[in-house]
């Protein structure tokens, strides 16, 4: 009995009611991994919703770790970001629970791009994964190892929030 209570529990996680995105007024808070060539940190974020498909928010990242000779400094390590989603998971309409977002973003590094997919288990939780890149850097000369991080291809996976 207890094994079949617990499964219950579990299952009814994952088919809980929950919605991706509500349109205006959302509110989403992500934590999770940054992963990029030459280093791997710590991406949090914010966005919130101002209409039925598009929302802004801030989103920062941090490397923890840093390889191949790169400088540890701060300014190397931090990068801050503005953003603008729009959010389509009701116009692709496979699943309440599902979010797509393609976006664009201003950094201390570059302006971007950055496609992204939201899922959640609950009403107050689910996972995330974002893929970013640089559309214009601001320094257009060949870029040091420090200089790349935050200004190349990267991928964020984690855990995301509504409150």
């Amino acid at each position: 009995m207890k094994k079949i209570l617990l499964i219950a529990l579990l299952f009814s996680a994952f088919i809980a009611n929950s919605q991706s995105f509500t349109g205006k007024g959302d509110q989403k808070f992500f934590i999770g991994a940054n992963l990029q060539n030459n280093a791997s940190g710590l991406n949090i974020g914010y966005d919130y919703g101002l209409g039925e498909n598009f929302s802004i928010g801030v989103n920062s990242t941090y490397a923890l770790n840093v390889y191949n000779g790169v400088d540890k400094a701060f300014i190397e390590r931090f990068d801050l970001k503005a953003r603008f989603n729009a959010n389509l998971g009701n116009v692709v309409n496979i699943s309440e629970n599902l979010d797509f977002y393609p976006g664009l973003s201003l950094s201390l590094k570059n302006f971007g791009g950055h496609f992204g997919m939201r899922y959640f288990f609950t009403s107050g939780f689910g996972i995330y994964s974002e893929f970013n890149t640089p559309l214009a850097k601001y320094d257009t000369d060949r870029l040091t190892p420090a200089e790349k991080i935050h200004n190349q291809f990267t991928v964020n996976i984690g855990a995301i929030f509504n409150l």
